[in-house]
């Protein structure tokens, strides 16, 4: 990944290669065909280096036999990013071309990238060299036309044809400090293509090998996502865990590492095979909502259920893998288990961004009687021990119709150099009637040795009891309490806990596991606070601590961190974001001591955002057409719509608000008042100028809504959440305007929900918006936007959601992470909020704004222990005897501004109301409550008895 070319220096130098185009008349014969030389390194003045941010960078020219080159020394310093040779060089290019140059040098591996620039500046074409390594003698790279790809940009004809600026770039892969020397940068103008060329050679990867083989395959012989429909995961790992979690797919195969290869369940009774296409198939965690998943497959009176469990630590996890062959028939059965070691991953081939699904190879296999190698580095350990090992490097399909024929050759050892090798564990079973057989496997980490215990059985259950123990008391820790029929918004309240907190890396907290296991600070923030409520304020406080220090000396914190070190990408939302997590932490865990020491990163992140502002509030973002630009914080790509070129998001400013917010609120807190003073002033500045922004572009757009960023004036109602939750611009903005914008949501979403607009996918980040509406006072809408989500969870049992959501659920189709962590704490906060959220203008709690009327009846609805900047907080409410009764116990949360309870029902207040025997009166709609313990009575509409 590289960073925004709209905040790069731009050197632009005219009339270097005039006679360039004489080369376009060149035809003949390619022995005719020569190149040109673009640039002979005999004058460096021409170039320039830079690095990203902290990355040392120097030019270094040098001539020796080879000719003129230059030298770029870079140091990484740690961090992650790209030191780079700039220089500015218009290049014309034909249908057909050649970019040759010549390079030598010492460094770890890193990415070498070579990118062309248009000269609008926003358009980028690349070649590039993943782990690329050079060596101390002169090599030439040949890029060719297929070779050179679209990298970004926003023109919508990607055909490489001018650039004004060309890039050498060394990219953070092992970072680390170097040299790499370039010489004799060479063009090559070939012949248009013709038919008489080959064609681009056919794709030979072992994806394409399979997914081709799949197709001529009776359907259940590959994993369904080799078949052509798309499949779901969930992921198992301990709390911190993530370098070791395992993912399990909704059809029972378990991939047991990180890119790593499956062992699969399938059955054979005689000649009879069962796999997951010919089993109905059922999902669920225990007790509906703990990490430990269960694949449940039944064929007439026969069935197999499959069960992962994490055990152990974050750094030292174990996998213990259930299988149960259930029997309900009234007759003894004889079947093999057979448990497939297969070079597949559960991330499926449509899965490509950061950690590519589809094949994982085995190149060798160890079998020695108790044990199984694999690739010499993770065991598989059989708790009993099978009847017969048997491998093959065979087709898929062969292997198994082996299998099913009774034809096992046993195999103690074998390797295949392309990695395709599969292995089975063979158990022959005999199951009584009414009765069940349960075989057991583990896979320890690497290096962890592991000898079976005498009592396999009683260990494994032992194991999962533990597991499960241990996990209810991190769940459990916020009681919900709502009707029988809501029980799958309580279940996946706990469930996306577990989530957050198994796709955390040791402290560091991500999204997920395989596409997006980095740490953004933006994922996290908003997971930081969706713990904090949970009680979970340990876990964010480690989290601070590890990002924290990672902020560039500039005060620039990083959008995202992960082994390279800090990313430099400028996404203007990152300072905001430290400074909320920072201040939230503080608010829940009251460690004045722990904000002491984090204190100077909240100095150094408004110092850098004052500058960024500034940067905008200049004179030529005060004429008409760039006004809205006016104070905003820069252009950036946080907003991945806006990844094509970066534009002024709004998204980045009301982070931007949020931070300044919080960092007058902790300087007072610290006893510092020229700081806090200094930041409102910042504070009150910047708000003024957003306001306007938001104004003005929307004038500019004819436009009725918040828009997304001030120079589109397009719709982005999942963004604009940011301004309500966590921040408070409904009580700045004009609320027709906040009114109208969410109004147009709600309108799209039901010509979605209701099928009169066509639509492909979605992404449930729009969960936050369920937060919105309950703080407009929606408390219906939010209703029908909850039941919408929870209905696409996939599967359902397994409480999740992905970062994708398709119409047709087997379309395949990149899904991101499953479970999405930031997209769980979307649904918790939402959740919470739907019990009990923080008002600021008023610093009160509101109680139950958006909970459902019809939910008060028979036990009701009540909540215990929800973490609050003031304490715990715990209610009940239901309707008993034609009252709606809410009791609040002493020794609760009380906010400086009171408990809120406001009108609970349809339309306006109208039910008398006593507050601890005495009556009380609505005002606005609302009841406010400033001692505990606490009991109201409000008359139900329709009752004629007064409270």
């Amino acid at each position: 990944m590289s960073w925004p070319t709209s905040n790069r220096v731009r050197f632009l130098l005219r009339g270097v290669l005039s006679g360039l185009l004489l080369l376009s008349g060149l035809t003949a014969r390619a022995t005719d065909i020569l190149p040109t030389t673009l640039d002979d390194f005999s004058h460096p003045e021409l170039w320039h280096a830079e690095g990203t941010d902290d990355i040392s960078t120097a030019l270094r020219p040098v001539a020796d036999d080879h000719g003129n080159a230059l030298c770029l020394d870079f140091n990484f310093n740690g961090v992650s990013g790209g030191a780079t040779l700039r220089r500015a060089l218009p290049v014309t290019f034909s249908d057909n071309y050649a970019l040759s140059f010549d390079l030598r040098g010492a460094m770890p591996a890193n990415d070498l990238q070579v990118k062309l620039i248009d000269a609008s500046g926003d358009n980028v074409w690349w070649y590039r060299r993943e782990g690329f390594q050079p060596n101390a003698h002169w090599q030439t790279i040949n890029a060719g036309k297929r070779d050179i790809e679209s990298a970004w940009g926003p023109a919508k004809d990607r055909t490489l044809r001018q650039t004004r600026t060309l890039e050498f770039t060394v990219y953070a892969g092992h970072g680390g400090k170097g040299e790499l020397c370039m010489s004799n940068l060479r063009l090559t103008l070939l012949p248009a293509s013709n038919a008489h060329e080959p064609e681009a050679p056919a794709d030979n990867s072992p994806n394409a090998l399979f997914l081709q083989q799949a197709q001529q395959a009776s359907r259940g012989i590959y994993p369904r996502g080799f078949s052509g429909e798309q499949s779901y995961w969930t992921l198992v790992g301990a709390d911190g865990g993530a370098a070791h979690s395992a993912l399990i797919s909704e059809d029972g195969a378990v991939e047991v590492g990180k890119g790593g290869w499956s062992i699969e369940p399938m059955l054979i009774d005689g000649r009879k095979l069962m796999d997951w296409a010919n089993v109905k198939t059922t999902q669920s965690l225990q007790d509906g909502y703990l990490p430990i998943p269960t694949v449940r497959w039944q064929v007439g009176q026969l069935g197999l259920a499959t069960t992962l469990i994490a055990d152990g630590s974050s750094d030292h996890s174990r996998l213990l893998l259930q299988y149960t062959v259930h029997n309900d028939g009234a007759q003894l059965r004889s079947l093999t288990l057979a448990l497939l070691l297969r070079p597949f991953q559960v991330n499926p081939p449509t899965q490509f961004l950061n950690t590519p699904g589809g094949t994982s190879p085995i190149h060798d296999v160890a079998w020695d009687g108790h044990a199984l190698q694999v690739n010499h580095a993770l065991q598989v350990v059989p708790l009993q021990t099978p009847t017969a090992f048997t491998a093959s490097s065979q087709l898929p399909s062969a292997f198994i119709e082996q299998l099913t024929n009774d034809e096992v050759l046993q195999v103690s050892n074998l390797h295949d150099a392309d990695g395709h090798l599969q292995g089975a564990l063979l158990y022959r079973l005999t199951v009584p009637a009414h009765a069940d057989v349960t075989v057991g496997l583990v896979v320890p980490q690497v290096g962890r040795p592991f000898i079976p215990p005498t009592d396999a059985a009683a260990w494994l259950q032992r194991q999962r009891y533990q597991v499960a123990a241990a996990w209810r008391g991190k769940l459990n820790r916020v009681a919900l309490q709502l009707p029988p029929t809501q029980q799958a918004i309580v279940d996946t309240a706990r469930s996306a806990q577990a989530q957050i907190l198994m796709s955390r890396d040791g402290p560091a907290l991500q999204p997920g596991t395989r596409s997006y296991g980095r740490s953004w600070i933006r994922d996290g923030a908003m997971m930081s606070e969706a713990l904090l409520r949970s009680g979970h304020a340990d876990a964010v406080g480690e989290f601070v601590r590890w990002y924290a220090p990672h902020q560039f000396s500039t005060g620039k914190v990083p959008c995202c961190v992960d082994a390279r070190g800090s990313d430099p990408v400028p996404e203007n939302d990152s300072q905001g974001e430290l400074i909320f997590t920072i201040a939230e932490w503080w608010r829940y865990s009251h460690d004045s001591a722990g904000l002491n020491l984090l204190w100077p990163h909240v100095e150094r992140s408004i110092a850098f955002m004052d500058q960024l502002r500034a940067s905008e509030r200049s004179a030529g973002n005060q004429t008409v057409d760039r006004r809205p630009l006016y104070g905003l914080m820069p252009a950036s790509i946080s907003h991945e719509g806006y990844s094509a070129k970066p534009m002024h998001s709004y998204w980045d400013d009301f982070w931007s608000l949020i931070g300044y917010d919080d960092a007058v609120e902790l300087a007072d807190h610290l006893g510092k008042p020229d700081e806090a003073a200094r930041y409102a002033a910042a504070r009150d500045q910047f708000r003024a100028d957003l306001k306007a922004s938001i104004l003005t572009s929307m004038q500019q757009h004819h436009i009725d809504y918040i828009p997304g960023a001030a120079e589109l004036g397009d719709f982005d109602a999942t963004s604009t959440t940011i301004a309500l939750s966590p921040g408070h611009a409904v009580d700045w903005l004009p609320s027709r305007l906040v009114t109208q914008t969410f109004l147009r949501y709600w309108q799209g979403f039901v010509t979605r929900r209701d099928g009169s607009q066509h639509w492909d996918d979605y992404t449930p980040y729009e969960l936050r918006t369920v937060a919105s509406f309950i703080r407009l006072g929606w408390r219906d809408r939010a209703q029908q936007l909850l039941t919408y989500f929870l209905a696409d969870r996939r599967p359902a049992a397994w409480n999740q959601w992905a970062e994708v959501v398709g119409r047709d659920p087997r379309q395949p189709r990149f899904v991101g992470d499953m479970p999405h962590a930031w997209i769980a704490s979307d649904f918790l906060r939402s959740v919470y909020d739907m019990f009990a959220y923080e008002r600021v203008a008023d610093r009160s709690l509101v109680l139950a704004a958006g909970l459902d009327p019809a939910w008060f009846a028979g036990p009701g609805v009540a909540i215990e222990r929800l973490r609050t900047p003031w304490g715990t907080l715990s209610y009940s409410l239901r309707e008993q005897g034609g009252q709606l009764v809410l009791h609040i116990p002493a020794d609760q949360a009380m906010p400086p501004g009171g408990l809120v309870l406001p009108w609970p029902y349809p339309g306006k207040a109208v039910g008398a109301a006593s507050l601890n025997g005495k009556q009380v009166n609505w005002h606005d709609d609302e009841i406010v409550i400033h001692g505990l313990p606490a009991t109201l009575s409000v008359l139900r509409p329709g009752t004629a008895t007064a409270p």
